[in-house]
């Protein structure tokens, strides 16, 4: 170890250099138990550089031996940003909707965005038990051959000779996100060649109607922009806090009823839009809607309501007045109630600003959005020095990411390294090989 340690050095003196020179940073934050059943807290960072180069990095994957109480979370998250010399620079931390995670986040001294993944798939969750899809979701299930190497084996010669692509089927795990979509579009795929496998075992499994298949058709169709949002907003490549609003603005079209829904896609529809109204009140609206106006592609606002587009602009110029004056500008402190590019084109058009004014925000509400597939980032490098210092509010706010995802991927590198086989690393040493797999990965 005494190799890795030295390259870990190296590798963590480059990250503290950028966090010395950076203004703002994000984090997102989870917890993590090993399969020698020992807990872990992962922190990423997020933060856009000097090149207006949006950066995400692993902190840190630190062993952690209290409960998981909303005070000993605060904590944790505490010291890990005094330990990189980062408490004063933090604006947000996203982090899942547990509860201990939410409550800690109150106790924090800088924003909590809620992960807005979690949020839809718990949404869909939702919307699922109360909808009429129980019983061709149970018999999916049970047709699934996952366990089964010989029933496996004789739908793959089914495939075969019906000219498909062998793959097996998939089954839903609820911690699994967009798994109940996988499990009916794989089933769906090859119905023709599970029921034909069924027809040669001695089993008592009924396969699913022509209804139930009807059922699931329909509600793939739904269920696939709902996958498309989660895996866009979980990136941490690109911006992503801004484009929240647009995809939920959007995923509110998919899911409004229609005359030509039967009554079971109509309860489904209607449920999962009540429900993710509801939760759309506690993913820090605010924050999110300053983020989106400082996309120079949702720049005019249109996920938003009239009513709103005002509100938010005149945050900004509060922001900009007192940064202005010498002022930390203020940070969002209330809530307030209120997808790939095919459905971001739905959400663009040229800004609708029809009054002359004069200053910096004037002018860039003045300037027509860009496209839905150039990046926010490369606009602000080439116009930033035009824009002063609402180009700093745009650099603080796109940093942040709409998901806990980071973490998460995080934590799937620390479970190939915590193997059985590897069950007795020295936390020390799980920290330093999570945290160079993560930065060596992304140089």
């Amino acid at each position: 170890m005494k190799k890795v340690s030295h390259i870990y050095d190296d590798e963590r003196r480059d990250k503290e250099e950028l966090l010395a020179v950076s203004c703002h940073v994000a984090l997102t934050g989870d917890h993590w138990t090993s399969v020698s059943n020992h807990n872990y807290l992962g922190v990423t960072a997020h933060l856009i550089d000097s090149e207006w180069k949006l950066k995400s990095f692993a902190l840190t994957v630190r062993k952690t031996v209290t409960r998981h109480y909303a005070d000993a979370c605060a904590e944790q998250f505490d010291a890990v940003t005094k330990e990189w010399q980062i408490e004063k620079k933090v604006t947000t931390i996203g982090t899942d909707s547990a509860r201990n995670m939410v409550a800690a986040a109150r106790q924090l001294p800088f924003e909590h965005v809620p992960c807005a993944a979690h949020i839809l798939q718990r949404t869909i969750t939702v919307s699922l038990e109360e909808s009429s899809f129980d019983t061709a979701l149970a018999k999916c299930r049970k047709i699934v051959f996952k366990h089964s190497p010989a029933s496996t084996e004789e739908l793959h010669q089914q495939q075969t000779a019906l000219g498909q692509a062998r793959e097996p089927l998939a089954q839903d795990v609820s911690t699994r996100w967009n798994s109940t979509l996988s499990m009916i579009s794989r089933y769906l795929r090859n119905q023709e060649a599970v029921n034909a496998t069924l027809a040669q075992q001695r089993h008592n499994l009924a396969t699913l109607t022509n209804l139930e298949c009807e059922k699931l058709q329909k509600l793939e169709v739904v269920l696939e922009p709902c996958k498309y949002v989660t895996e866009l907003l979980g990136g941490d490549s690109y911006v992503s806090c801004s484009v929240v609003l647009p995809a939920i603005c959007h995923l509110n079209r998919v899911m409004e009823p229609t005359d030509e829904d039967p009554g079971y896609m109509i309860k489904f529809k209607t449920a999962f839009l009540k429900d993710l109204d509801a939760r759309k009140a506690n993913i820090n609206i605010r924050w999110l809607k300053v983020a989106t106006a400082l996309d120079p592609r949702f720049k005019d606002l249109k996920s938003l309501h009239k009513n709103e587009r005002d509100e938010v602009w005149t945050w900004i110029e509060e922001m900009l007045r007192q940064s202005e004056a010498g002022l930390a500008p203020p940070q969002p402190t209330e809530d307030e109630p209120a997808a790939k590019k095919s459905f971001l084109l739905l959400c663009s058009s040229d800004s609708d600003s029809d009054k002359e004014e004069l200053g910096p925000l004037a002018r860039y509400k003045a300037e027509p959005c860009i496209r839905m597939h150039e990046c926010p980032l490369e606009w602000w490098a080439a116009h930033a020095g035009a824009y002063g210092q609402l180009s700093s509010l745009a650099r603080k706010y796109l940093a942040t990411p709409a998901t806990s995802v980071p973490c998460e991927r995080l934590f799937s590198l620390a479970g190939n390294i915590i193997q059985k086989k590897r069950a007795a690393l020295h936390s020390d040493n799980v920290n330093k090989l999570v945290c160079l797999s993560n930065w060596l990965k992304k140089t």
